[in-house]
């Protein structure tokens, strides 16, 4: 055989080759497509701090992506949890039931998400959780079935009530969400005080969610805390915040500790209302280029700038599309362990990694809200104070009650 006829014999058995191993790719994605569920509270409480917002920014990542894994379209569906666990299985459970859904993406509220990551559990499908914040989802309620992406109630006490108290806030009443979340956050909290020498000195837990904060506001105020927390989100804070203005609470001495304040918060309620606010958050629109420019981009197609869920949903959404596109298929453990095995470090995290718990760590951040003067425009609202350590943010594996975890 000459040499041309063997480098083209080698040549036909190297596409053939290729062309098995597409084939094989193609046919390990269940219904030669990649099927994802869009789940979120897309009209209540929570609607913008991830909601529509939320949809058009994995609408984004898809796009971003081609459309496509390893030839097999990706299919988006979306519904309304109304921020009812019932409604949110129930959802999850037809979508994998009717339309073979392979992954399930947003996941709000802390009880929606609960009950929902179960039914993935039982069906062996992958959830990656956006907006949820209690810790317990990767803790007490871990699966081998979900990712917990943007942040949780560890760091968000880690940072914001250490900072508080280590500035003389020693004494607080806590005004609390009464689910999973805001007790989370309350129990988080609370150790943090305590922790760092102050003290709950009392507190009170409210329906979810709930428009008048009279009666809260009222005891708040007459507990005499130098800080009322605010262990709850989105409309409910921002409900809380307006009562207490109208009620006058810092003008008597006491002093609000926003422990789950959102972006859309802040611009809703205004710089007049929430200056010099301390927060911790998982990202800002405009903490360095790369931030800058996917939020530009984001802005252009929804009017408002990124909310850290909202940004987490795109981050999140893309990290799996390219393990599933490594990993060859759609099958849950497969591409779980392909994302687990790659570092994240994106426009959204720094040192992020996926943990055996489900937990991906990623830096947090300490941000104190801009007063009127400093502002340059609608939506320069936060100024970044310091970075707390992904290593150092979230609940360390030693402290785990995760049963997949190897303590």
């Amino acid at each position: 055989m000459t040499l041309i006829k063997k480098r083209l014999a080698a040549s036909i058995a190297m596409a053939a080759a290729t062309a098995v191993v597409a084939t094989t790719a193609q046919a390990e994605i269940s219904d030669d497509e990649v099927r994802i569920g869009y789940l979120a509270d897309m009209s209540g409480t929570y609607r913008d701090l991830a909601g529509p917002g939320g949809l058009t920014a994995l609408e984004m990542a898809v796009a971003d992506f081609g459309g496509s894994v390893n030839g097999a379209p990706i299919v988006v569906f979306s519904a309304d949890d109304r921020n009812s666990a019932d409604v949110g299985a129930n959802t999850v459970r037809e979508w994998i039931d009717q339309r073979n859904v392979d992954m399930v993406a947003g996941l709000v509220a802390s009880s929606v998400t609960i009950a929902v990551t179960k039914v993935l559990a039982e069906n062996d499908r992958l959830g990656l959780v956006s907006g949820s914040a209690a810790s317990s989802v990767t803790n007490e309620h871990c699966t081998p079935n979900h990712i917990h992406w943007v942040y949780d109630t560890y760091p968000l006490a880690n940072g914001t009530a250490k900072a508080v108290v280590e500035q003389g806030g020693d004494t607080w009443f806590l005004l609390t969400a009464d689910y999973a979340f805001g007790h989370a956050l309350e129990a988080d909290v609370t150790r943090v005080v305590e922790a760092n020498g102050g003290e709950i000195v009392g507190g009170v837990r409210h329906p979810f969610p709930t428009s008048d904060f009279s009666s809260y506001i009222l005891q708040a105020q007459g507990s005499g805390a130098k800080i009322v927390g605010l262990a709850n989100a989105g409309a409910d804070t921002v409900n809380a915040i307006t009562t207490a203005s109208q009620f006058g609470i810092t003008q008597s001495g006491q002093q609000l500790a926003g422990l789950l304040i959102f972006l859309n918060d802040v611009h809703a309620l205004g710089l007049e209302a929430t200056q010099n606010l301390l927060l911790t958050t998982g990202w800002y629109w405009d903490m360095d280029e790369q931030s800058w420019e996917w939020a530009q981009r984001y802005f252009d197609e929804v009017g408002r700038m990124p909310t850290m869920v909202q940004a987490g949903i795109y981050s999140s959404t893309m990290h799996y599309l390219k393990a599933v596109e490594a990993a060859g298929t759609d099958e849950a453990q497969a591409v779980r362990e392909q994302m687990a095995s790659e570092p994240i470090n994106d426009f959204f995290a720094r040192n992020g990694r996926i943990r055996e718990d489900g937990r991906m760590v990623h830096d947090m951040y300490l941000a104190q809200v801009k007063t009127p003067e400093a502002s340059t425009g609608e939506w320069d609202l936060y100024e970044i104070l310091s970075t707390i350590p992904a290593e150092e943010a979230y609940r360390p594996l030693s402290e785990s009650q995760c049963s997949l975890v190897q303590n």
